[in-house]
């Protein structure tokens, strides 16, 4: 299926003449339903898409047919969001029995980031939209990879990224998360590469190339996902796998061969997986986070494949999506919290499950270092107001809110509620809850009414939680973790800093009989970097003086080998440090090689962060960037081009 003729956006109908819909364009400065949606939901809305795909490597395009099967309240236009897509027409009525419409693009809103509202003629009795359309280079959510960026350097690589509101650069449709709908496609790709969706999925080629897909419970848009590439599959067992390209397919095996307990520890703790499957795709290296919980299919960055998996929390925070987010989704994105700080907690109740407490309460006070840092850097840019759980994001990118804020923030609201009713009274909620709003949307408002009835009136707690969702900062009464291994590697920081090397080797004294007599004999115990936990050594760097001369950190690098690690967290803590001396020019070509391979927004952004931070630093950044740039999904590139060139 190729669709040969496409025209570009624009503002007048298909046929030439203004279009019966230009009247509805009064609607799109309004936006009353999502702030960051033209869609007209309350008079017309999607319930089914049926996508007609065809995936061309050689032109870096997707041909499309989305195909709208809607509940019409007697509306006389129905409203899309586009961006960066060319419109070849619209029709009305089922396949086979179409008939062409008029339609209308509205102009491009002010800061470019909702782009565009497809208006499109129906009538009351309308059901059934299609859009005939193909992507661009504008089309955001795609990153196609040259075979130089994926593992066999022979074959090609396409994935998806929607969330928040990219979904809209590769399909027109109403982009809102409010609207969950369900999905089936037909997709088309070359014979010798595997496609798979956030669906029900294949494990082997098809020799036609064609792949048809089904996701038979109502999504959000953000939520659907493609991937094409030289893709192996391997079963760990209870309903979960692995993809990956075939060269990592192994690694990738053993990393996550947890996930089939981690399921168990899951459904104990919240109730059934509700999607069927749970496979894990661990995509090439430019990925711009470190996994996406697409349903039936998470997306994985291969910086998790550290072999000795101490970065798996990320796949239990994508496991825990399948039920906070996925099943019970943020009405809007200004309540992105209500996905993600239940997420993170329950992330942090299934590692305590796997790991023990004592684990769980490091992982949980590291990024609770980190959230107290994202709000000494707010209060210094006077943006504390971003701080609140629920945000006000009236012409903003809804990408502000993905931040510590709704994560860590958003977890700490549940710890501490936890602590106020007590564990069992708070998983018995969050089951209610689950259940209760399954495969529905929720606003901050809902879920207070629902928290007041089923729980604080329930427990006669008294819980402040308007002050924690409606209010900047922490609240007085957030939980403290108690977490000794790290009060003892900060106790290292202060020494090093002191100008003490505490990693210096031990000497021991043992004590063995030789010829009948005893004899005394020095042992040399020298620090090993496994030693220590991953999250120790972030907290050690991260507490480290940027002030330290170089010889100290040339000897510390030295002993750890903190340049060379494999883990890209704490390479990333490491040459952020490092940036904030002249030893980044002494460690530059790991420092290149990194940022050269790795496209994961949350190490890469830091560091040209810290880079930027001095005239030297800026020129290497620059540098390194116009040569990485090509590597980086949109979303990590454009990020770093603010930090770059903000200047400018």
């Amino acid at each position: 299926m190729r669709l040969l003729l496409f025209l570009p956006l624009f503002i007048w109908s298909c046929t030439g003449a203004p279009s019966k819909a230009p009247a509805a364009t009064e609607q799109l400065s309004q936006r009353p339903h999502d702030d960051h949606s033209y869609a007209n939901l309350e008079q017309i809305h999607t319930q089914h898409l049926h996508l007609d795909l065809e995936v061309d490597f050689a032109a870096q395009t997707i041909y499309g047919i989305a195909r709208h099967q809607m509940k019409n309240r007697g509306a006389d236009t129905a409203i899309f969001d586009v961006k960066g897509l060319l419109i070849q027409k619209v029709t009305l009525g089922k396949k086979g029995a179409e008939k062409e419409t008029d339609f209308t693009i509205g102009p491009m809103d002010k800061d470019s980031i909702i782009g565009q509202a497809l208006l499109v003629n129906v009538d009351a009795k309308t059901t059934d939209v299609n859009i005939y359309y193909q992507t661009t280079e504008g089309s955001a959510a795609l990153d196609w990879l040259d075979t130089n960026l994926t593992s066999s350097k022979t074959k090609p690589f396409l994935y998806t990224q929607g969330q928040a509101i990219l979904t809209r650069t590769w399909i027109p449709l109403q982009d809102s998360p409010s609207n969950r709908i369900t999905y089936s496609a037909d997709v088309q790709v070359p014979s010798d590469l595997l496609a798979l969706m956030s669906a029900e999925n294949p494990t082997s080629l098809a020799p036609d190339g064609k792949y048809h897909f089904e996701m038979r419970k109502a999504i959000p848009s953000y939520l659907i996902a493609l991937a094409v590439g030289d893709i192996g599959f391997k079963d760990l067992g209870q309903h979960c796998g692995v993809y990956a390209e075939k060269e990592l397919l192994d690694a990738c095996v053993e990393e996550f061969e947890d996930l089939p307990q981690m399921m168990k520890v899951a459904e104990n703790l919240y109730g059934n997986y509700q999607w069927g499957r749970y496979d894990v795709l661990v995509l090439p290296y430019s990925f711009p986070f470190g996994g996406m919980e697409n349903p039936m299919l998470t997306f994985a960055n291969p910086t998790l494949l550290t072999g000795d998996k101490s970065l798996v929390s990320v796949v239990a925070h994508e496991l825990a999506h399948s039920w906070s987010g996925n099943l019970v989704t943020n009405h809007s994105w200004s309540d992105l919290w209500l996905n993600e700080g239940t997420t993170v907690y329950f992330e942090q109740r299934i590692m305590e499950a796997l790991r023990g407490k004592e684990i769980a309460d490091i992982l949980a006070q590291v990024e609770f270092g980190e959230l107290q840092q994202t709000l000494a850097e707010m209060a210094a840019d006077s943006a504390l107001q971003d701080s609140k759980l629920h945000l006000d994001l009236v012409n903003r990118d809804p990408d502000i809110a993905m931040s510590d804020i709704a994560y860590v923030k958003g977890a700490f609201f549940f710890r501490t509620l936890e602590q106020t009713v007590g564990r069992k009274q708070l998983d018995l909620f969050l089951k209610r809850y689950f259940t209760h709003f399954a495969y529905q949307t929720i606003t901050a408002d809902r879920f207070i009414d629902f928290l007041e009835r089923q729980l604080l009136s329930k427990t006669g707690a008294d819980f402040n939680y308007r002050e924690w969702i409606y209010e900047p900062g922490l609240p007085p009464n957030c939980v403290a973790i108690a977490a000794p291994r790290l009060d003892k590697i900060k106790s290292f920081a202060n020494e090093f800093n002191a100008g003490k090397n505490p990693f210096k080797p031990k000497v021991k004294i043992k004590w063995v009989r030789k010829n009948g007599k005893r004899k005394k004999i020095k042992q040399q115990i020298n620090i090993r970097y496994s030693d220590y936990l991953i999250q120790e050594w972030q907290l050690f760097i991260r507490a480290l003086d940027p002030k330290t001369k170089i010889a100290r950190l040339t000897a510390l690098d030295h002993q750890f080998q903190f340049s060379q690690t494999q883990n890209s967290e704490i390479l990333c803590d490491w040459f952020v440090l490092a940036a904030q001396s002249d030893y980044i020019f002494k460690i530059q070509e790991p420092l290149e090689a990194f940022l050269l391979k790795v496209g994961r927004r949350k190490f890469v952004l830091p560091i040209y962060e810290a880079l930027s931070e001095s005239p030297d630093g800026l020129k290497l950044a620059k540098r390194i960037f116009f040569r990485a740039k090509s590597n980086y999904h949109s979303v990590t590139k454009n990020s770093v081009w603010k930090v770059l060139y903000k200047k400018a």
